[in-house]
């Protein structure tokens, strides 16, 4: 039995000098007795490596590259039988160098498992030192220090993050597993336990400050905040002091919030609609036309979409025109313009009807539902997809659209116009490209939504994709030819 003697605190070139002469000498993992030595003592005069000689013959160690970033991790663990464990998997990878694959071996998933308690510590590290001036400057820098109380001896590993985070100051980060420095030029590694001064300085008010502000008691999960900031953190957090009091006043001020949410929509919203009553009034519409029916729909209360959308978004083009074009719903840039087909999928659809040869003057051009339905986010307004019964509200305007156009050909551009306008419920790909008779001797042509383009992630598929649907536009244009 070889008793290998190791200080074990995340070392790796220790663990490793002391396995590569071991497995050079043919010994096995049963042979060999992993030993910490932990001690102060220890960290100056660390005991010698056994004199192992090399068989004859012997085969060169190799390990693939995956071994090594997980051996780096491993070492840093507490865990106890942490190197024992590390040298029987690189005994056992000079065998099968595909170990690693298997995810189920019970030695790959543990030392997977220790490394992952290893990156996730290192992470906490990186989320919850706090630095704390100290008085005095060096060569016109300014120094900090901070306590952290880590899990694994993760220090070494993790102050390089430190180091490119704030080059630009002098620092000192202590732990009871050891010290990291930096003074502008060197990065040190001391692997004696630190020492907390517990000084505070005055930018723990400004944590404090900034914890409270974005503090959203909505949002509040107990189990996940504890998880993600455990409390052995909170004691060298500043802003840990308002933790309690936030929780418990969380249920009381999110009725607060409730009862001083906005129940109108922006201002602008206002503004928007003000300036095109105006319009209104300066040219009024005759009875039984469009432009009647687009005033009429501007006020339009009969789903809850028009309550946050800025305005209604009526259809366009040429009352007489023999071809209707129906999308899904108005998106965030023709909600404020009160146009259909302006944002980026409309220039997309721009590009298309060029390509197949068609004018959009045209046509006429109009959407399923005629408000914009969104979820706030931030400052952005994220599309969402109208549900049918608001999609059955909306059918009444778009009847009437169909009444006074009276177009011979249509086009539903995506799921949401196909519904609206046959009630059909089957997947998109079975009827695309497909001509359906529809009331009056009026034909239905489906096809994809413009925007469909922009979602797809691969370039290759978008390319073809644009091109199928050239493609429909062009038979589409045939269709309304032989029609007339």
């Amino acid at each position: 039995m070889h008793t290998i003697p190791l200080l074990g605190r995340g070392d790796f070139p220790e663990w490793r000098d002391a396995a590569r002469a071991l497995a050079s000498a043919g010994i096995s993992p049963r042979e060999v007795d992993w030993r910490i030595n932990g001690s102060d003592e220890a960290l100056f005069e660390p005991d010698p490596l056994p004199d192992l000689p090399k068989p004859e013959g012997a085969a060169p160690l190799t390990v693939p590259p995956a071994f090594l970033p997980l051996a780096e991790a491993v070492v840093c663990h507490t865990e106890p039988g942490r190197f024992h464990l590390l040298y029987r998997l690189l005994w056992r990878l000079q065998a099968d160098r595909r170990l690693l694959e298997l995810t189920a071996d019970k030695d790959v998933a543990w030392a997977r498992l220790l490394a992952k308690n290893v990156d996730r510590d290192s992470h906490k590290m990186t989320a919850f030192v706090r630095f704390k001036e100290i008085a005095g400057e060096t060569q016109g820098r300014r120094r900090f220090f901070a306590w952290f109380e880590p899990t694994h001896f993760i220090v070494a590993r993790t102050a390089p993050f430190f180091r490119r985070r704030f080059a630009d100051m002098d620092w000192i980060i202590a732990t009871p597993k050891g010290t990291a420095s930096w003074d502008g030029e060197s990065l040190i590694f001391d692997m004696r336990p630190g020492e907390d001064p517990g000084h505070g300085d005055p930018t723990d008010d400004l944590w404090r400050t900034y914890y409270a502000s974005i503090f959203n008691p909505a949002r509040l999960k107990l189990k996940a905040m504890q998880a993600e900031m455990p409390k052995k953190y909170w004691r060298n957090l500043p802003e840990a002091d308002l933790i309690p009091a936030l929780i418990a006043n969380a249920e009381a001020n999110v009725r607060a919030m409730a009862e001083r949410a906005a129940s109108d929509p922006p201002l602008f919203h206002y503004r928007l609609q003000e300036a095109a009553q105006t319009v209104a009034q300066i040219i009024p519409a005759g009875a039984g036309t469009i432009d009647a029916v687009r005033e009429e729909a501007r006020h339009c209360t009969r789903c809850p979409l028009h309550c946050t959308a800025t305005q209604t978004v009526f259809g366009e083009g040429p009352q007489q025109a023999s071809l209707m074009m129906v999308g899904e719903q108005p998106g965030d840039q023709e909600d404020l313009a009160g146009r259909p087909f302006v944002g980026p999928a409309g220039k997309v659809f721009d590009a298309v009807l060029k390509e197949a040869g068609i004018a959009r003057e045209t046509l006429y051009l109009t959407n399923a539902v005629k408000h914009f339905k969104y979820e706030p986010r931030g400052k952005r307004r994220i599309h969402q997809k109208p549900d049918r019964g608001e999609i059955d509200h909306c059918r009444w305007w778009l009847a009437k659209e169909i009444e006074l156009i009276k177009p011979r050909l249509i086009v539903a551009l995506g799921a949401t116009a196909l519904y609206a306008l046959s009630g059909e419920q089957r997947p998109l790909n079975q009827l695309r490209g497909k001509p359906i008779t529809m009331q009056g001797d009026m034909v239905l042509y489906p096809t994809i939504h413009p925007s469909y383009l922009l979602r797809l992630p691969d370039e290759n598929e978008r390319q073809r994709q644009h091109a199928l649907f050239v493609e429909d536009m062009r038979l589409v244009e045939h269709l309304k030819e032989t029609m007339v």
